[in-house]
């Protein structure tokens, strides 16, 4: 432009001057391209909740392996930390003593015999003369009872037979149940009594396990009033998700098995038996766990990346969504609670939306947009 124009210009006032060149920078603003932002288009589902809870591996048997007769250990017969079937032998008792009681009792049982017999002479001879009317019948009466006595002496000599067969039987010290047999606490030459406080060993059955968590009493009430059935553990304990302590999940999913049908005074919650298989052996009692329980179900819930989900200035949860004129929508929402890396939103978005995910800072409600859709993520490739 000439200066001697520029010069005129200058003259000029500054309103016509704004007036000028206010329809430039407008067209200016017109004619930019829509912004480019990344969305993800929203789909209904039915949401199963869940709650990360602690909880210990314990063994779905135990037995505590005590002596039921005294005596000295001869000697152990099994491998500890080795699996033991029902009926292994595990220790063997000095049966010296138990040996003799029985001859003793046995000896006594034949003594007793032998009084029945004489005794079944007696009254068989009594009963020839009564019936000749020879013999009196004070005489007869003794001898009915001198039978009876000898037959009851046989019983109680045939108890006592079978008490020392017992007792005797018992220096064998057999697995009750079929598991691991842990470490011995008895050596050979130990003195051991009948129902000792400390027992010999301690078998567990580790296939299955149990794991038992806590549950609030609320939440379980919280399941119930959305609709759920009387029975949480059928309903809702299906499929359980086991997370061991270095962080990684078990291979198998277990069920709930059973709820303690009490709730505790001092914590307000029940008591839940999970069940795992362990064919591996790789669980062991006492081991601390974290378990996926399911809580509930939200039917027809939106899942929304968390990076979609912004707060206004009250705190507020709110997405920027992205309407069929690719005009920038922002709608508040009502967040139930996280699962995974999504938000799960019972209000504000349906089915169909589309939430920015990415471009955020770039836009605003009310702005022309480019959307483009978000890619699915590529699985991993492992290089061998």
């Amino acid at each position: 432009m000439p200066r001697s124009h520029i010069a005129r210009l200058g003259k000029l006032p500054a309103a016509l001057i704004f007036a000028v060149t206010l329809p430039l920078s407008a067209f200016a603003q017109e004619g930019r391209p829509p912004t480019a932002v990344t969305v993800v288009t929203l789909e209904a589902h039915d949401v199963t909740l869940t709650a990360s809870l602690p909880g210990r591996v314990a063994a779905s048997s135990e037995a505590e392996v005590r002596p039921q007769v005294n005596g000295i250990i001869r000697e152990r017969l099994y491998v500890e930390g080795r699996p033991v079937a029902k009926g292994d032998l595990l220790y063997r008792i000095d049966a010296a003593s138990y040996e003799a009681q029985k001859a003793s009792a046995e000896a006594l049982l034949a003594q007793a015999n032998a009084s029945l017999k004489s005794a079944q002479r007696e009254f068989d001879r009594q009963q020839e003369l009564k019936s000749r009317n020879v013999v009196s019948q004070q005489n007869f009466d003794n001898a009915i009872s001198a039978l009876e006595l000898a037959k009851a002496s046989v019983k109680v000599a045939e108890a006592q037979v079978l008490t020392t067969e017992i007792d005797l039987e018992r220096t064998d010290i057999r697995a009750p149940i079929a598991g691991l047999a842990g470490l011995s606490d008895v050596s050979q030459g130990a003195l051991v009594t009948s129902g000792q406080a400390t027992p010999l060993t301690i078998i567990r059955t580790i296939d299955p396990v149990h794991v038992d968590v806590t549950q609030a009493a609320a939440d379980i009430l919280r399941w119930r009033r959305a609709g759920g059935g009387a029975n949480f553990a059928e309903e809702l304990g299906k499929t359980v998700t086991l997370e061991l302590a270095d962080g990684s999940i078990y291979e198998h999913q277990g069920e709930l098995s059973a709820a303690e049908p009490h709730v505790s005074e001092g914590t307000g919650t029940i008591v839940l038996r999970l069940s795992f298989a362990n064919p591996e052996g790789f669980l062991l009692p006492g081991m601390y766990v974290q378990v996926e329980m399911p809580q509930g179900v939200v039917k027809d819930a939106i899942l929304v990346p968390q990076e979609a989900v912004t707060r206004d200035r009250r705190g507020e949860p709110m997405a920027l969504v992205v309407n069929a004129d690719n005009v920038v929508e922002q709608r508040a929402l009502t967040v139930l609670r996280d699962h995974g890396t999504d938000w799960v939103v019972t209000d504000g978005l349906v089915s169909g939306d589309r939430v920015i995910v990415a471009g955020l800072q770039k836009t605003a409600a009310g702005a022309t947009v480019s959307p483009q859709e978000q890619e699915a993520a590529a699985p991993l490739v492992e290089n061998n």
